[in-house]
């Protein structure tokens, strides 16, 4: 990628080329694109299940308790210190495997694979401040955008033909500035893909683009060996040209320290700093044998140091303020193309040609760790300060890892008083400094007032009180170092990787996976015991525990007997005050156990050997819960953890209780009785508080155990507005009874009401139209008409009591439904309810009213036929403003008769029948009436006629004979039926009324169609 010649005195150039010359010596390809670390190993079987059965194992061999160590080998290290066969594993290898070595990397070791995505060669990357994006400028002339979360390009930007070497976010405008291979610099909106600015920046490639962090600028360098900066603000315009290097300039970038300068770094082997409006270089950096391709500047703490690497293959560290180098780091077997310092770990970052990525120490410059991904050389490197993420770019993709955990270092002790440590300085607040007066919300940052406590000599990776609060050990770099958590007095030190305490102040030290050490309080050694596994992990508490990826094995801190050896992946351990509850936390899940310790404490006193698989009732497993713990701790029989989906909950005899969402990552300190509230801290430093009343705990835990008079007694305690969530839990136990009785909200109380059916109970203190509706279905299907109908009245409901009037053959209720439908413009109600009691007039007239004067005219034609000469003048006149030749196409039945078939006939029923409209059969003839739905009036009334003709007329009898066997069936949909006595006339074709003549009016008989008929009972009945 650069000239082939690096002599200084002036470049020569090589051809323009997509690719270069694969003949060219090509570096070997190592590996696919695989994991940089071995996966854990998984459990074959169901977590629960195996839990289960190593608490009640079958005989079978397991590891015999740690006994005196009689020095140990050298630990060996998770993979081979063989570059080659490490890269062929896909994983990292640790470049020295002593001990203090293996502990300085601790971090550097922690690194965790986030995104790899193969592309074209990767020429530089950047991270974005806010977004979880990376952008990489490749070889092919593309820019691209991946989520580094989703996995997914976001954007693809295609710039140009020619390679695009640099290419950087401008996060506060939106922008993508790229400098290219065609000597253009162009600038794109990543939020609608415009391109904002396209311009011809230099006579030769662009090497580098570096944006100012607050001002308008961006500074470009290239291989016509100058140096300019630009001004968006004023239009992209070049406001000065910085010359002096004599060959070709690779990188340039700002002083994070003082943004009014900035470093270059050339293939003329020098370094030179710049200051922004001097033309000329401040001084130059002069020590590399060959080209120097990149420099970064250290970002914490005060030493004023920066890094550059050169293709001597070696990369330099150096005072800026002394002007000399302070270290010289070697290692690399090629060209080195990339540095950086970490800017919140202790670790200077190398990336090389010979395809591997170095982590040094930044104070000791020690080799800490080597990544090989096998994407052949690496050209790039990228960070974000406040992330332990780091981009790297190949030739063959791009890589994100993540170094170590981003879990502050930071502990609290019982009465509130934090320490921290930010690198290697030391700081506390005290929570009870804030005064009662200051009232903050829960979720709210406390306004703490930091206090320098001191420094450590150590680079702090965990940090923790002793259980008394007196003491604050410090781990870190393969050491520890107690502390007086007042005056920060060093009081004892020695080699551990990991460091806990027991719940009487005695402590451990893991010095390698094969030795384990005890102190006592007086911080003097018991025991120096090796166990015969791995110790990958060790745990304090009321037992000492030791784990591997597979297993778990408790001992007792007096004789490191064996307890219990439990088959699960650990990730943490949590142990109640009381010394009864432990919490196991895996990868996906975690699990509740008790210690049976009076079990535990018999079986070794009586003399009872512990086996190979401990005491086998030592621990009992109470519940699994499906959820990933990231912190936890606790509060009497209480577990509080926040999980993955930053949700912090508490968990009460398995069952669990969301307390708050937050909105970022958390991390638990701790918990003060006499505030009711949870501490946590997040990764800035930020201590939140959360309520959660001890009281709550206590009568939950009460509860739990059966004991229901002295919860009762608890509950007085509690505030009322916690009422409903102990309600709740009551819920979840199926103690709905309870929970109705202590819960205050309504529509909880009414939810409650509804599963007991205890509808009187809460029916007078619903407000809610839902409510009252859903209530009111509950009565109806219970039985309970009246409240039913007082519901649907509070719900106005009106479909609901058109069903329940119709169903009580309440006339009286239909009629009153029918008023209050119309008032409210339910006309289909009011229709409806009109139409069943016989109330032709009205329906008519809700038709006009309601401008369906054409439903009108056609339903008068078969009901009222009298009336049709009214509606048909209506709907000539309607019809005349639209179409006045329709209009006048329509036919008035009295002026021409003729037109309208048995209208004189059909007149003669509507006579007759009006009458009896108004009288309501009993539902007992039901069954009379439904035989009859069918006939049609008309015939029926002809029919008649034509009997009388044939008869005597003194034979009356006959004729109601004649005329009940000779009904005729004409396949209408409805029909109005009268008593023979009567006579009978047709009133429609389509629908009918039909109505018993010497029917009782107890009753309402209502006919949709031939086959949808209703016909029920009133109340009286």
């Amino acid at each position: 990628d650069k000239s082939t010649s690096h002599d200084p005195k002036g470049p020569t150039k090589k051809p323009h080329g997509l690719h270069p010359d694969p003949t060219r010596d090509p570096p070997t390809r190592l590996v696919p694109l695989q994991s940089p670390l071995p996966s854990p190993s998984l459990l074959s079987s169901p977590r629960q299940a195996r839990i289960r059965k190593s608490l009640h194992p079958s005989p079978r061999a397991a590891p015999a308790p740690p006994g005196p160590a009689r020095g140990h080998p050298r630990a060996v290290p998770a993979c081979s210190a063989n570059p080659t066969s490490a890269a062929l594993h896909g994983c990292t290898y640790a470049t020295r495997p002593s001990r203090l070595a293996a502990a300085a990397v601790a971090v550097a070791r922690a690194t965790m694979r986030k995104l790899a995505q193969r592309s074209e060669r990767v020429k530089s990357v950047d991270l974005h401040p806010t977004e979880p994006w990376i952008l990489s400028s490749l070889y092919s002339g593309s820019v691209c955008i991946w989520n580094y979360q989703t996995q997914t390009m976001v954007k693809s930007f295609e710039v140009t033909d020619l390679p695009v070497r640099s290419a950087k976010f401008i996060a506060r405008k939106q922008w993508v500035v790229a400098g290219a291979d065609d000597m253009f610099i162009r600038v794109y909106n990543y939020n609608t893909m415009d391109k904002v600015k396209v311009f011809e920046a230099h006579t030769d490639y662009i090497r580098c683009v570096a944006v100012h962090p607050t001002q308008p600028f961006v500074l470009s360098s290239s291989d016509d060996m100058l140096i300019k900066l630009w001004d968006w603000d004023k239009g992209w315009v070049c406001t000065q040209i910085f010359e002096g290097h004599s060959h070709y300039v690779m990188q340039v970038t700002f002083n994070p320290k003082d943004t009014n300068t900035f470093a270059s770094a050339s293939l003329d082997r020098t370094i030179k700093i710049w200051s922004l409006g001097s033309p000329d270089p401040n001084f130059t950096l002069d020590g590399h044998s060959k080209g120097v391709n990149c420099v970064d500047y250290f970002t914490g703490g005060d030493r004023p140091y920066l890094i550059t690497g050169s293709d001597d293959q070696t990369a330099k560290v150096w005072d800026y303020q002394t002007k000399s180098c302070v270290q010289t780091l070697e290692g690399h077997a090629h060209n080195v193309s990339a540095v950086c310092f970490h800017p919140e770990l202790p670790i200077i970052i190398t990336g090389s040609e010979d395809g591997t990525v170095r982590m040094w120490h930044s104070t000791t410059y020690r080799l800490e760790n080597t990544l090989n991904y096998g994407l052949e050389r690496v050209w790039a490197l990228g960070y974000m300060k406040g992330s332990r993420r780091v981009v790297i770019g190949y030739d063959e993709g791009t890589i994100m890892i993540k170094i170590g955990r981003e879990v502050p270092v930071a502990s609290m002790d019982s009465s509130g008083k934090i320490i921290w440590a930010k690198h290697n300085e030391i700081q506390t607040v005290n929570i009870k400094s804030i005064g009662a007066d200051n009232e903050i919300a829960d979720g709210d940052r406390l306004p703490l007032a930091v206090k320098e406590l001191g420094s450590c000599d150590l680079y702090p990776q965990s940090l923790r009180h002793n259980p008394n609060g007196r003491f604050v050990v410090v781990c870190g770099d393969g050491e520890y170092i107690i502390y007086t958590a007042l005056a920060w007095r060093n009081r004892s030190f020695g080699s551990a990787l990991e460091f806990v305490w027991s719940t009487d102040g005695e402590y451990a030290v893991r010095e390698s996976t094969s030795r384990i050490k005890l102190y006592s309080k007086n911080f003097q050694e018991k025991k120096s015991i090796r166990p015969s596994f791995s110790a990958e992990r060790i745990f304090g508490g009321v037992l000492l525990a030791m784990c591997t990826n597979d297993f778990i094995c408790f001992y007792d801190w007096a004789e490191c007997r064996l307890i219990r050896r439990i088959d699960v992946n650990v990730k943490n351990l949590y142990w109640a005050d009381s010394g009864d509850l432990v919490t196991i936390a895996s990868d996906t899940s975690f699990y509740i156990l008790k210690y049976n310790r009076d079990v535990v404490s018999s079986h070794l006193d009586g003399g009872g050997s512990a086996g190979e698989e401990g005491v086998e009732d030592a621990f009992e497993l109470l519940h699994e819960i499906n959820e990933r713990v990231r912190t936890g701790l606790w509060v009497g029989d209480c577990f509080i953890y926040n999980n993955s989906s930053s949700r912090l909950n508490y968990c009460v005899g398995g069952e669990v209780t969301t307390l708050f969402h937050l909105d970022r990552p958390m991390y638990l300190l701790g918990y003060l009785a006499n505030q009711s509230r949870v501490y946590l801290i997040d990764k800035q430093f930020n201590v939140v508080g959360y309520t959660l009343l001890l009281s709550l705990i206590e009568y939950k835990t009460l509860v739990m155990r059966g004991d229901f008079d002295r919860a009762n007694d608890v509950l007085s305690s509690i505030p009322k507005e916690q009422y409903d969530s102990v309600a709740r839990f009551l819920e979840s136990r199926g103690m709905l009874e309870e929970a109705l009785e202590i819960a205050t909200d309504t529509n909880y109380r009414f939810d409650l009401a509804v599963q007991l059916g205890r509808l009187e109970a809460i029916a007078t203190e619903v407000q809610s139209e839902s409510k009252w509706k859903q209530l009111g279905e509950l009565a109806m299907s219970s039985g309970k008409l009246e409240m039913a109908e007082e519901c649907l009245l509070h719900a106005m409901d009106l479909s609901g009591l058109l069903l329940l009037y119709s169903s009580l053959g309440d006339a009286e209720g239909i009629t009153k439904l029918a008023s209050v439908a119309k008032e409210q413009g339910k006309n289909n109600v009011s229709f409806l309810c009109f139409f069943m009691l016989g109330k032709l007039e009205e329906c008519l007239q809700l038709l006009i009213e309601s401008n369906r004067i054409p439903e009108a005219a056609l339903m008068a034609r078969s009901y009222l036929p009298s009336k049709v000469p009214e509606i048909v003048a209506l709907w000539k006149k309607d019809l005349q403003k639209i179409n006045p030749k329709a209009a006048e196409s329509l036919a008035d039945p009295n002026e021409y008769p003729n037109l309208f078939e048995d209208w004189q006939i059909a007149l003669n029923v509507e006579a007759a029948v009006a009458p009896k409209r108004a009288i309501y059969p009993p539902a007992e003839e039901y069954m009379i009436h439904a035989e009859r739905s069918t006939e049609s009036l008309v015939e029926t009334f002809k029919n008649m006629h034509v009997h009388e003709e044939v008869l005597p007329d003194d034979n009356e009898d006959a004729v109601h004979e004649v005329f009940e066997e000779d009904e005729v069936e004409e396949g209408q949909e409805d029909a109005v039926e009268v008593d023979a006595d009567d006579d009978r006339v047709e009133e429609s074709q389509d629908d009918a009324v039909e109505v018993e003549a010497e029917g009782s009016t107890d009753g309402v008989l209502v006919n949709g169609n031939s086959s949808e008929e209703q016909w029920v009972l009133t109340p009286e009945q």
